[in-house]
């Protein structure tokens, strides 16, 4: 015959507080877990440079270039300060830390796509 002491995980859970868990002989509650601490990694901060730099040309260039009809060598101009400020906020959020590997994809990603809107602005 089974020990009583503790109900049977299979049969009901075991309220715990205002939670409920499925193992009796847990020592620590269901929400308290010390190694979950959130640790950014690398690819995150290349992640968000991308995906702004993505947005930020074909807007720097929309705008500048094709509704204010500016000179290329402004939208060129100002693609470069917003890749660097784009490269200044990965640098500020940690990337700074990161291995020569990440921060070097990082610039090589915001040159290539500075580059593709570059080129446009000056056809």
């Amino acid at each position: 015959m089974p020990d009583r002491d503790y109900p049977d995980p299979r049969e009901e859970d075991i309220v715990y507080d205002d939670r409920r868990i499925s193992r009796p002989d847990s020592s620590l509650p269901d929400w308290y877990a010390s190694d979950t601490a959130y640790r950014p990694i690398p690819i995150v901060w290349f992640a968000g440079a991308l995906i702004l730099q993505v947005i930020a040309m074909p807007a720097v260039y929309l705008l500048s270039a094709v509704w204010l009809g500016l000179s290329p060598l402004v939208t060129v101009a100002v693609a470069l300060l917003v890749s660097g400020f784009i490269w200044h906020l990965a640098m500020e959020r940690g990337l700074r830390g990161a291995s020569f590997a990440w921060r070097f994809a990082t610039g090589a990603m915001l040159a290539f796509f500075f580059g593709i809107t570059a080129l446009t602005a000056l056809a």
